[in-house]
């Protein structure tokens, strides 16, 4: 199943057939793939029927097919599906008319038009730095391959998404392999607005074009420091952390195992870093139980 689609699986209290509905007006704006002499179904309706299957629980094409051959003619008028003039019953697609549809169809402008839907639906939080909402809104962005999308002759899908931390996929990227994820961070977040919100990502994305893009776009941005960034990281780590106060301490018991993290922070202005103004340090001491192992963790941002 395309991953655009795997969006529309996590929409609360979702209506299948009015919420896909809705989506006709966003997805006229996805160019057609088909030659124009072999469109029987317009494209709208065959994308409309399967973000509906999605929507009423259906986790694969094979279901989706399923979902159509089984759904009243009412309902598919609904989708756009337009009656025979002559005999008034509405033709139901042949599942493979929809999965070829969706193999062909642009993914990235099919995922946007679903992301545009989503925010168009979404009930906007309250402003940051309000009262009511927080001070600055986290986005979180990472990349994570798709389970199951290996095959004997396809590697894996990969997908670079921008996350809120209440769980809703801001934007989605495919990208071919872990080379290509640096030059889909702009494109990523180009649609999304990040004035006052505060983006976390790991550190291959610690890139200096990168931080000033964010700082351009109104974003802070908390990076984390590696070697593969060695003037910064010596820098930053050789800042004399051993004097500088402890900001928190968090302590957890779980899964047979002890964990705790303690945060410092100072401000530091010369880093060679766009909009950098402090150096964290965070260290997380860890034991098990079962093995009697300790270690400790130091990581820098």
């Amino acid at each position: 199943m395309p991953c655009a689609l795997e969006r529309l699986a996590r929409i609360p209290a979702a209506a299948p057939l009015a919420d896909a509905a809705d989506l006709h007006r966003f997805l006229a704006l996805v160019p057609d793939p088909r030659d124009a002499r072999g469109r029987r179904y317009p494209m709208t309706a065959l994308l409309s029927a399967a973000a509906a299957g999605v929507l009423a629980g259906a986790r694969s094409l094979a279901a989706i097919g399923e979902w159509l051959t089984d759904v009243p003619a009412w309902a598919l008028r609904g989708l756009g599906f337009v009656s025979d003039p002559l005999t008034g019953t509405v033709p139901v697609p042949h599942p493979g008319t929809v999965r070829r549809l969706l193999s062909r169809v642009d993914g990235d402008l099919l995922d946007a038009a679903f992301g545009a839907f989503l925010d168009a639906r979404r009930v906007p939080p309250p402003p940051a730095g309000t009262a009511a909402g927080p001070l600055l809104r986290p986005i979180a962005v990472d990349g994570k391959a798709i389970h199951g999308s290996h095959t004997g002759t396809r590697t894996a899908v990969t997908l670079r998404a921008a996350m809120a931390h209440t769980g809703e996929v801001l934007a989605q990227r495919q990208v071919a392999d872990k080379s290509n994820e640096i030059p889909a961070f702009l494109p990523l977040l180009a649609d999304t607005d990040l004035t006052g919100t505060v983006i976390t990502a790991d550190a291959l994305h610690t890139q200096h074009a990168h931080g000033a893009y964010l700082r351009k776009r109104g974003a802070h941005h908390i990076a984390q420091v590696k070697a593969n960034h060695p003037g910064l990281f010596d820098r930053v780590r050789r800042l004399p952390w051993r004097e500088i106060t402890l900001d928190h301490k968090d302590r957890t018991r779980a899964h047979h195992r002890l964990e705790i993290r303690r945060l410092k922070s100072a401000a530091f202005a010369h880093l060679d870093y766009p909009g950098a103004a402090q150096a964290l340090q965070v260290v997380r001491w860890r034991k098990d139980f079962a093995t009697g192992r300790l270690t400790i963790e130091r990581v820098y941002l």
